[in-house]
């Protein structure tokens, strides 16, 4: 058996990461005394016995907690925003091109991806490199997560006050921690515009990027090469063009993936062809935090990619 020491493992991601493990037939977890959380010598001791330990941690905490494990030579999976542009790292998204897995298999350190980007890299990054859109075009994302995304304070608040709002949209300073993220592994030369907003909803996340195409430039095309970069991922699936797959046709929503680490692309186009919506649907708490974590220790680990990776 693996073992893995999850540092934070009674925060929002850290316990859905635990409950996926805990029926994984190859790893076992180790737990710090709850008395002992912020006794640095013996995080440093689970940490040396641990296989991987996985940080479910705030940032400035996640960056002590790594402080450790380069003095001891510790391998690290964060889940932390902090390593997901940082030398030394490796991104932690097996789809996102043909070496990735075996860097995540091989790394020191992998930075898990952040929910709103895992959806968002996933459409533009191919569309991007394979010069269909221009990497120094301008883009916007409009996206909605459920309240669970936005941690303890914000659960607190949806789960126990009914003036808690229907919808919100936030992030209005254009400085969101995910836009360097989003930037750089979607191949980008400019920084997005990006719309992030909250529901009264506990878990789902709907992503939407609206384009207009030019240069003969058709969504189909798009759809296209979405379709083959992604033919053969486990856990991605690319929807027929135009069509709305989801149980509450003909709208769109954000549900239907809670729980798993699953994530749905899809292209819409207008009749005359040069507006396009590309949209992701994911699990904020799964493909997009705890089963993608639970897929890169998979994957560090040597275990079968998809080993209780879904709840």
């Amino acid at each position: 058996m693996k073992k893995v020491f999850i540092d934070g493992e009674t925060g929002t991601t850290g316990l859905q990461v635990r409950e996926r493990l805990v029926n994984h037939p190859e790893i076992e977890v180790i737990s710090i005394d709850p008395e002992k959380k912020r006794d640095v010598e013996e995080k440093r001791r689970l940490m040396k016995e641990a296989d991987v330990t996985v940080l479910c941690l705030p940032d400035d905490a996640a960056k002590d907690t790594v402080a450790l494990a380069q003095e001891e030579g510790c391998r690290v999976l964060d889940a932390s925003s902090v390593h997901r542009v940082a030398e030394g790292w490796v991104y932690g998204m097996a789809e996102l091109d043909q070496s990735q897995r075996q860097q995540i298999q091989q790394a020191q350190f992998v930075s898990n991806p952040g929910c709103y980007p895992t959806g968002i890299i996933l459409l533009l990054k191919p569309l991007v490199e394979q010069g269909l859109l221009a990497a120094d075009g301008h883009y916007t994302v409009n996206a909605i997560s459920g309240y669970t995304g936005g941690g303890k304070q914000l659960i607190e608040r949806y789960e126990s006050d009914e003036t808690a709002p229907t919808y919100a949209t936030y992030g209005l300073n254009f400085k969101h921690k995910h836009l360097p993220e989003i930037q750089k592994w979607s191949q980008l030369t400019h920084t997005p515009i990006f719309i992030p907003s909250v529901g009264d909803f506990a878990q789902g996340m709907l992503i939407s990027i609206p384009l207009t195409l030019t240069n003969g430039m058709t969504g189909e095309a798009l759809h296209q090469v979405l379709t083959s970069t992604y033919a053969a991922e486990s856990f991605v699936t690319v929807h027929p063009f135009n069509e709305v797959k989801d149980s509450h046709a003909p709208f769109l929503t954000p549900h239907g993936l809670e729980n798993t680490n699953q994530v749905e692309l899809a292209v819409f186009a207008s009749e005359d062809g040069q507006s396009v919506v590309l949209s992701a649907k994911l699990d904020n708490l799964g493909k997009g935090a705890s089963g993608a974590a639970v897929q890169n220790l998979n994957l560090m680990l040597g275990c079968q990619e998809d080993l209780a990776v879904e709840l």
